[in-house]
């Protein structure tokens, strides 16, 4: 029965379910996202405290865990302040859609493998497609029409950019993401998230030289640079710091949702948190092993695997990363808007592009001899670094001289202040002085030098 009960789902095993086990697992699914919002502020909010050494929230409900669900009573009921120019069919729907396109994503997480549920064998997971990672781009891509169209419908100046911002910088950041999971697909095979968990469940074998070597089956690990590119891209897609360019209250007062106020505000600050968390169980999900133990578990307990202990190995990862968002954004700055453009579209997206290309160059060879893919493997290492030693670098034009800059001007232009900087003296000055009459101070008998 342990055996059963931890097979991977596949997607003959969906669609299957009565009508009152997929209701409950869409309840699931929602209440997993709404806890895990009000529980991330207040996480955020102790872990930033105690970085800054300071006590956080501690006074509602016990270690004031219930300090959120007091916050958001009380923003709920604040008076709801719309604004004269304001769009208000466009301005009431912004922040639903975010909430919406942040929720619909964790439909296709699997949070377990298959689990028996009043007798019905079932998987842990709303639904699963054969693009489900697909799905997960397309509610990421079309929360930013919330934002967008938040910033519009207000009215204003400063939401419009804030809503300009968060575009382009969707654009910028959604290209990473997406060629960051071209990667996992190459590797894994497959676009569905159960199938993509399944691929991580054991280790691969790497031959080199002739002797197999084991390589470690979490793709966070095999697929390093993907991961890396991809955690900095959601950084980027949530609007977390140090990239929450579209909120930067010191250049854009509140960014989009700065017309915003009572409910309508607190949903946009729930779509942010929910967008955090569901980004994060997407990682766990594509690089982490999704809800597999991590190998030290199961070395030694063969049961880690079954049954709805995985769905505590899944909360951990997701916790694990959580945490790494709030670690972010207690310790670093906020990025220029130049330096975060210049980063995706500069950096990113070409590392990821050579990554891919190296990856599809090493998938292409594995059936070969093993001396000819060592011979194709050094020379396209080879090719590589040539072509990174050769690369034509940017040199700074040597500036100018003062005197060249001078020599440079076209005729005609406008007369030169002094070029050392040293005003002469007014004319004036002298005839100013000159009849000025002296002071005369009579000193008394008792003066002295101070």
């Amino acid at each position: 029965m342990t055996v059963l009960l931890a097979q991977d789902p596949t997607l003959a095993d969906f669609g299957r379910d009565p009508w009152w086990l997929v209701l409950g697992k869409i309840v699931f699914a929602f209440v997993f996202g709404l806890l895990a919002t009000l529980l991330g502020v207040w996480f955020e909010r102790r872990v930033v405290g105690y970085m800054q050494v300071r006590p956080g929230p501690n006074q509602v409900g016990p270690f004031g865990l219930l300090q959120t669900l007091a916050d958001g009573l009380k923003m709920a009921f604040k008076e709801d302040i719309l604004p004269r120019a304001a769009d208000k069919v466009v301005y009431f729907f912004a922040p639903v859609i975010s909430v919406v396109c942040a929720v619909t994503a964790l439909s296709v997480i699997p949070f377990g493998p298959m689990v028996s549920i009043f007798g019905h064998r079932t998987p842990l997971q709303v639904t699963d497609v054969p693009v489900a990672v697909l799905v997960l781009l397309a509610c990421s891509s079309l929360a930013v029409y919330g934002v967008v169209l938040g910033g519009w419908a207000s009215g204003s100046t400063y939401p419009l950019l804030g809503g300009l911002r968060s575009t382009a910088q969707m654009i910028s950041y959604e290209v990473a993401m997406g060629l960051s999971i071209v990667a996992v697909f190459m590797t894994a095979g497959t676009m569905s998230t159960s199938g993509i968990v399944a691929a991580q469940a054991s280790g691969t074998k790497l031959s080199l030289g002739g002797f197999e070597i084991p390589a470690p089956g979490w793709y966070a690990i095999l697929l390093l640079p993907s991961f890396i590119i991809f955690f900095i891209a959601i950084v980027g897609e949530t609007n977390r710091a140090p990239f929450d360019l579209p909120e930067a209250e010191s250049e854009l007062v509140a960014g989009f949702m700065t017309e915003y106020s009572s409910l309508k505000f607190a949903l946009f600050m729930l779509s942010e948190y929910v967008a955090m968390v569901t980004m994060s169980a997407v990682t766990t999900t594509l690089f982490l092993g999704g809800w597999r133990a991590p190998a030290p578990i199961t070395t030694f307990w063969a049961g880690a695997n079954s049954g709805w202990w995985p769905m505590l190995w899944f909360f951990g990862k997701v916790l694990i990363l959580v945490f790494v968002f709030v670690w972010l954004r207690g310790t670093l700055p906020r990025l220029r808007y130049d330096q975060f453009m210049r980063l995706g579209w500069k950096v990113l997206l070409p590392i990821n592009l050579v990554w891919i290309l190296v990856l599809a160059g090493l998938r292409s060879i594995e059936d070969w001899q093993s001396r000819d893919r060592m011979l194709a493997t050094a020379v396209g290492a080879g090719v590589l670094l040539l072509i990174t030693i050769l690369w034509p670098s940017r040199q700074p034009k040597p500036k100018p001289t003062l005197q060249e800059q001078v020599d440079s001007r076209p005729p005609g232009s406008f007369p030169l202040p002094p070029l050392d900087l040293q005003v002469p003296p007014s004319p004036r000055t002298k005839r100013v002085v000159a009849e000025r009459e002296p002071a005369n101070i009579v000193a008394g008998s008792d003066s002295r030098e101070v």
